[in-house]
């Protein structure tokens, strides 16, 4: 089971990940999406396609861009379509 937290609140947590390029992509079903402010930040990978972010705000903490998804990938990335991933201090075991 990987499970996200940040300021010691579960993010998401899933049986189900896909693992890629060392991330965890989380199904959107496992993700508490009641921490999670749509951004406008957006960043391109040649294989993956266009990533769209998340701000993640816990307990009026924030943490700027710190989720990411694949809302409509390249084919050989279909498998994570709409799945989160986390950085910035985002802590995943």
């Amino acid at each position: 089971m990987a499970t996200a937290t940040w300021q010691g609140r579960v993010l998401a947590s899933s049986d189900d990940t896909v693992i890629v390029e060392g991330n965890h992509y989380f199904p959107p079903d496992s993700v508490h999406t009641e921490f999670f402010q749509p951004s406008q930040s957006h960043t391109f990978c040649p294989w993956k396609g266009t990533a769209s972010y998340y701000t993640v705000v816990v307990d009026g903490e924030t943490n700027e861009d710190a989720a990411w998804y694949y809302p409509d990938p390249k084919p050989e990335a279909a498998q994570i379509k709409d799945y989160v991933a986390f950085w910035r201090g985002v802590d995943v075991a």
